[in-house]
């Protein structure tokens, strides 16, 4: 019989199914936000459409309100536009439980209904906004999650977009009073026309009767939202993401020399761009990064299974508290089956990571020739190889080898998450393996007669997991094979019996939908998979694994909705670098380092051929 005691679990990890626990829980508890998201985004469009359009906003009291002293009745109208924007921006904060946004949506709400009366004089745009008014204030303690980390640079986000979307908007207000108009403008002069209004100032286009001072009004304030909400954005107090601290990361450590061994992710927890929780032991954790409102692990759990629950649950009230999505990319299917039965999540295999069994592992056979002669034909070109510890190699080599690696990337972007470390070696590294291709015929260029390099973290005491491959493209192809023939060949006198290589992402859909026999349904899947392959190096992995005869162990992503994958494989695709919505690199700050280290380096790795 097992006993929880302070979130965990003593003799055994049992626990109700997924499926049992959704039952007790009852409804969606973001079902109330949800709802009230949408009418808050109905009465947004209702209050753009009261300022905008004329025909919408007619009434027999519209011609008196026009013509108030003070300009009144435009005033109106710019504010119920002001506030119908505003609304739709908050609508997405108030569907995630946001306090700050429902704060603005109440003071919001009786702003856009006292300007609608008054320049509309329509008591049913009021009673809409009161009524959605009343069940924000009724379910107030709905919204309760806390604001996420934010940096700076998305106010430049702000001013784009905001800017674009006052643009298409003003030319629509300019537009739909075009029977007022005074001549036949064109398209450029209403742009122009816009631009000025956005700042202020009087454009080419005339209207006749008071309606230029609702077009100005209007315009103005689409232009003082965008001013506004750039200013609040870059002068508010930066959040920057979590990051590892020395004490944090001292303490996965500690969890991986004891438990590292389970997990061939595990060393990949360290990454320092990462947060951590703990159980209430302290006993185990889970690490993650927060993409896009998405809370992202990694792999299983970190330290002992007994205790994953507590570290889980943790993971999850942090996920409440913030109204983030929680997700759990490349688990286990020990990882798998315990996140589901405590927490009620689903699970769907992702693929399979491929593992070298040193024992096992030779050149020999005709299953091998391929690899075999590749490898011979590189070896008589004149290269070499070297496998060594971290801790064994100079200060100099291991500066030429950084700067190699990040020469060799490829991309403007650097890539890799859930399998990158992130660095090269860092002096609390050492245990890391490194296999490292030269020719010394050559002539030597900017790094020697170095000509490929491959990065392997610990995996436990007896394993290692590759991080990083990378080479010159002037190399002669099958550096990637050579290198890890050499490090499997060298891994008994390294003390190492097990291997893990790339991650292949569907494996057994590409592996069954090419065998004999595969129904229709298979084979297009497998067709849509070689398709996308063109992109994400989805089948080339595959292949490429499959050279070295590995044994395949499946991985899984957890989720808590079918309706959350779309958003959770964008944000996986974020976090691994392969979508960049990040600033140019020339306009890019220096990301800060938490402990500066003059052997640390901020190169971030992807496992692929």
């Amino acid at each position: 019989m097992s006993v929880r005691v302070d979130g965990e679990l003593s003799g055994g990890v049992p626990g109700r199914t997924g499926r049992a626990r959704r039952a007790l829980r009852g409804p969606s508890p973001d079902a109330v936000p949800a709802l009230i998201a949408r009418a808050c985004t109905l009465v947004g469009l209702l209050d753009i459409a009261a300022g905008v359009f004329p025909r919408f906003r007619h009434s027999r009291m519209h011609a008196l309100a026009e013509v108030l002293p003070g300009s009144f009745g435009p005033f109106a109208a710019a504010l119920s536009l002001s506030a119908g924007v505003l609304l739709l921006l908050l609508a997405h904060g108030l569907r995630r439980r946001k306090r700050r946004a429902w704060r603005a949506a109440v003071l919001l709400l009786p702003a856009g209904a006292a300007a609608q009366f008054a320049y509309r004089h329509s008591v049913i745009g009021v009673v809409i906004s009161a009524a959605l008014l009343a069940p924000l204030l009724r379910h107030r303690g709905e919204f309760a999650a806390l604001p996420d980390p934010r940096s700076r640079w998305r106010a430049l986000a702000n001013f784009v977009l905001m800017g674009a979307g006052s643009l298409v908007l003003g030319l629509v207000i300019v537009s739909v009073h075009e029977d007022r108009m005074i001549g036949d403008p064109s398209l450029a002069d209403r742009i122009s026309h816009v631009l000025y209004g956005l700042i202020g100032f009087e454009g080419p286009v005339d209207y006749a009767g008071p309606t230029s001072w609702t077009v100005a009004f209007s315009l103005g304030a689409l232009g003082w939202l965008t001013a506004v909400t750039t200013v609040y954005l870059a002068f508010r107090p930066e959040h920057p993401a979590a990051r590892l601290t020395e004490d944090d990361e001292a303490r996965l450590r500690a969890l991986l020399e004891r438990h590292g061994g389970r997990d061939s992710l595990g060393h990949f927890a360290l990454r320092r761009d990462k947060a951590v929780v703990f159980s209430p032991s302290g006993k185990a954790a889970v690490t993650y990064r927060v993409v896009s409102g998405v809370m992202l692990a990694s792999g299983d759990p970190i330290g002992d299974v007994e205790a994953w629950p507590g570290a889980i649950e943790r993971f999850m009230d942090e996920a409440r508290a913030h109204s983030w999505t929680p997700a759990v990319m490349g688990c286990s299917e020990t990882g798998g089956e315990v996140w589901t039965r405590e927490t009620g999540l689903d699970a769907l295999e992702l693929g399979d990571e491929a593992v070298v069994d040193v024992a096992d592992f030779s050149l020999a056979g005709r299953a091998m020739r391929n690899v075999r002669q590749m490898v011979k034909r590189i070896e008589r070109a004149g290269y070499e190889t070297r496998v060594r510890r971290i801790r064994d190699l100079g200060e100099g080599e291991l500066e030429r080898i950084r700067r190699a690696a990040e020469d060799w990337r490829g991309t403007d972007t650097e890539r890799g998450f859930s399998m990158a470390l992130g660095r090269i070696g860092d002096p609390s590294d050492g245990d890391c393996l490194i296999a490292t291709a030269h020719k010394a015929d050559d002539p030597p260029g900017p790094y020697g007669d170095l000509k490929a390099v491959l990065h392997f973290v610990p995996w436990g005491a007896d394993g290692v997991s590759l991080d990083l491959m990378r080479r010159d493209r002037s190399a002669d192809p099958g550096m990637n094979e050579l290198l890890i023939v050499a490090a499997l060949q060298a891994a008994p006198r390294l003390g190492v019996d097990r291997v893990s290589l790339n991650f292949a992402m569907f494996r057994a859909a590409l592996a069954r939908g090419e065998k004999i026999g595969a129904g229709p349904v298979l084979r297009a899947w497998r067709g849509l998979l070689v398709f996308l392959s063109r992109w994400f190096q989805i089948e080339s992995l595959y292949k490429f694994n499959a050279k070295f005869r590995p044994r395949w162990e499946p991985r899984f992503v957890v989720y808590a909705s079918s309706r959350d994958l779309p958003r959770i494989g964008f944000a996986a695709m974020q976090a691994e670098g392969f979508v960049n919505l990040a600033l140019p690199r020339i306009l890019r700050r220096r990301a800060p380092v938490p402990r500066p280290c003059a052997h640390a380096v901020a190169e971030r790795g992807v496992r692929a051929a």
